[in-house]
Formats: C-alpha cells, structure tokens, sequence
C-alpha cells in the first residue's frame, strides 16, 4: 500500500538479521506471520538507553507494530510474544542457517503463516532436540510450503513406489532414478521414506537427507551462496586442524 499509511499492531513476527542505520537505529529484515517477510525501520533503539534493545533480537517470538508508506515501514512498537529461552550457543549458527534461508527464499510481502509456523517449531527444535533432525525437517518442510517439495513416494521414470532395500539417485527437475546398490551419491530407499514421515532417526538416514535436501535447495538458490554454509565448513576445518 503506498498511497495511505498502513498501521499495523501486535502482529506475531521475528527478526531474521538487522544492520545499523544512521546513529542510534536499524534497518531490521523481519518474518511476520500474516505479512511475509519485510523491512522495517527502527529508530533509536541501539545504545545503552535503547529500550528495545534487548527485545528487538533473533530467534524470540515478538509482537511487532508498524506504521508507515511504501515497502519499508517504521517499527512503532515489539514486545515479547512469549518467553522462551535463549537458543544454545552452539546452535547460534544452525539458527543463522535458518534465516538465511528464509531470506533468500522467500518473496517479500508474501504472507507465509504456515512456514512462519514451521519456523517457529525449527526454533524450539534447536532448544530442546537433536540439531541434525530439527534442520532436515525445517528443510523439507520449506521445499513444500515453496512449491518445490521432493516427490518421496515414486520412482521418476517409472512411477514405482519407492522401496526400503532399493536405492536411488535425486535429480534436480526430475526426481529420484533408480540406482545400484553402492553407486556413488546412491540415497536409500528406507531414507527417503523416513524423510517421507517426517521421522529421521539413524545416522544413514539422517546424512542421506542431508544431501538430498541439499541437492534440492541448491536447485532453488540457483547459484546463490549461503554464508552460514561457508562459516559452517570454515569452523570444520579450524576443529579438523
């Protein structure tokens, strides 16, 4: 809406990354349930006297109010939606991972309540469970609400249902081929329907959807590096040293 001002109150949203922005306020990229991802402009809340500082941080569920013309609003109010506990330090970068997807996957403006919902569950996933699990179904479940969920039910070529004790391969645009057993990049059959279920367990299913989803959100980025990535891999190697 550009012609009058658009108010906006309490409306459930997180910050995904934020930037300073003159001397004492922030340019915040934010996911609002019922509005999508946008933009808002935050002023005055750096610094030591800012009071909302210490509320207008990622990964807590906010209640945010806006005002204003065009494509990038002013913050007029946020506060707590709820408390919850800090995300461990150690899945700081897994939670990065999570936004950044989401910034550069998803269309502004573009209202989501559903992947705003599964995000919502990756976050409390991160504080309570298995890291590898809690970002496999984030992943799948991402694909889906885009439009680009895997077919993890048939064969490509020969609509066969997938089987356990079968392998495949995943191709990006077409789906999963049949494979032989010990082929390099061969997927599981008995992972892909564990994928399918929503129910990672093993480690073999677990690196198995590790890699397919990988494949498929490669295919969406189309060519667009993920930094959280790059750190991740950068971290690996320092440790491996």
């Amino acid at each position: 809406m550009t012609g009058s001002t658009r108010r906006v109150e309490l409306t459930p949203g997180y910050v995904l990354h934020h930037r300073p922005w003159r001397d004492s306020s922030r340019i915040l990229e934010v996911f609002a349930r019922e509005f999508g991802r946008l933009t808002l402009f935050a002023r005055a809340v750096r610094g030591p006297s800012a009071r909302l500082a210490p509320v207008l941080q990622p990964f807590q569920p906010l209640l945010l109010s806006w005002s204003g013309r065009g494509e990038a609003p002013q913050l007029t109010g946020a506060e707590r939606a709820r408390h919850t506990a800090a995300l461990p330090r150690e899945r700081l970068l897994a939670g990065f991972y999570l936004n950044e997807l989401l910034m550069k996957l998803t269309t502004r403006h573009d209202a989501q309540p559903e992947l705003f919902d599964h995000y919502d569950e990756a976050l409390e996933g991160l504080r309570s469970t298995a890291l590898e699990p809690a970002l496999r179904l984030f992943e799948k479940r991402l694909l889906d609400v885009l439009g680009y969920g895997l077919n993890l039910a048939t064969e490509a070529r020969t609509g066969a249902h997938l089987v356990v004790g079968e392998y495949y391969h995943y191709r990006p645009g077409l789906g999963f081929v049949g494979a032989a057993h010990g082929s390099a990049g061969a997927l599981a059959g008995g992972s892909l329907l564990s994928l399918a279920r929503e129910s990672l367990s093993g480690q073999q299913e677990l690196e198995d959807a590790r890699r397919v989803l990988q494949a498929a959100l490669g295919a969406c980025l189309e060519g667009r590096q993920l930094s959280t990535r790059a750190v991740a891999r950068a971290m690996q190697r320092r440790s491996a040293s």
